[in-house]
């Protein structure tokens, strides 16, 4: 067979699997991502490093982390600027007596996809944030503005989470996991599960299920179980 028959056939042998493995990607773009980081001084960076030695048993300088997992949520805010006002702040509030026990860190999330499907960036995705017990020293936290059941989230929304999804994935190989806030517990007994404390769980439902078995149908590469 000719030569580049030959290469002609690779070729389309590539793209034949690229295709099998990112069906809906082909003509997808990186998302536009607009920094609007949260305040990260100081305090907060101790506050995470204590966080990561008293639960995780990790003893760092810095708050770095190598992403292996994504998790998606949903707000339960109704607009952008309330979620960023919720999570800029360093120390957690008050009004947050549920978590408050296990650490005066703040909760935050890695990146915010308005309703209309705007990213914004709150802080590099390779440094910890407090988004998912047992799991943040290794995942990247997704906030959707909307209802905590996922019942209102857009289509704009779900177009930008698969979009932002599979950049993320693509640029940090060591990602295998998406799941949902609601099943992070599936992975207490799985190597990436690293929460020292047994009573530390809340209930979670966001982003629902509906939501993630839409995203997983378009990026369906990744794993959401151990």
């Amino acid at each position: 067979m000719p030569k580049p028959l030959l290469a002609l056939l690779g070729l389309l042998l590539s793209l034949t699997l690229v295709a099998a493995l990112f069906p809906l990607y082909l003509s997808y773009k990186k998302p536009d991502i607009i920094d609007r980081p949260i305040q990260f001084g100081p305090e907060r960076k101790a506050l995470t490093l204590k966080y990561m030695k008293e639960h995780y048993g990790i003893d760092a300088n810095d708050t770095a982390i190598t992403p292996q997992m994504i998790v998606i949520h949903a707000t339960a805010t109704q607009t952008a600027d309330e979620a960023f006002a919720m999570f800029n702040p360093e120390r957690l509030p008050a009004r947050r007596s549920d978590i408050a026990d296990a650490s005066a860190l703040n909760v935050s999330a890695h990146f915010l996809v308005d309703r209309d499907g705007t990213v914004y960036r709150l802080m590099p995705e390779t440094r910890m944030a407090r988004h998912v017990i047992g799991l943040n020293w290794c995942a990247i936290g997704i906030e959707n503005v909307g209802k905590a059941d996922g019942s209102d989230l857009t289509k704009a929304q779900l177009k930008a989470d698969a979009e932002l999804v599979f950049y993320l994935a693509t640029r940090y190989p060591t990602i295998r996991y998406l799941i949902g806030h609601y099943e992070y517990t599936k992975f207490e007994n799985s190597p990436l599960w690293k929460e020292k404390d047994p009573d530390y769980r809340t209930q979670k439902q966001d982003p629902g299920e509906a939501f993630m078995k839409k995203l997983r149908a378009l990026v369906h590469n990744l794993r959401h179980e151990p």
